[in-house]
């Protein structure tokens, strides 16, 4: 009998596009966080972001393995969030408002409230 290592590749290959968060946890490093398969997509990123999940969310990349492209959402990302804020009258941890100052274009309000 031989033992056989587990395949590396998914039994059921991942289909569209999928969402990774690129989270700084400072000392510790920096990682594109774990998320389950069925929420790395744009609207759990928001809701999390919105949440205060992430510890400090510097990036968001989005990419398609069937259709061969990856490109930087985080702008895409900061405005969904500023949206959804806005329309949820929901305060923002200050990392999150980090997050979308560096990602909103100029003149686009910010929600004004904060959290620790």
């Amino acid at each position: 009998m031989t033992d056989r290592a587990p395949p590396l590749a998914p039994a059921h290959p991942v289909i569209g596009t999928v969402y990774l968060v690129l989270d700084d946890f400072g000392a510790l490093g920096r990682v594109y966080r774990e998320m389950d398969e069925t929420e790395a997509d744009p609207t759990h990123i928001v809701r999390h972001m919105v949440r205060g999940e992430f510890n400090r969310p510097l990036r968001v990349v989005a990419f398609n393995v069937d259709e061969g492209w990856s490109r930087d959402v985080s702008a895409e990302i900061a405005e969904a969030v500023a949206d959804v804020a806005d329309e949820q009258r929901r305060s923002l941890s200050r990392t999150a408002r980090e997050f979308l100052e560096h990602h909103l274009p100029r003149g686009r309000d910010i929600p004004r409230e904060v959290y620790s």
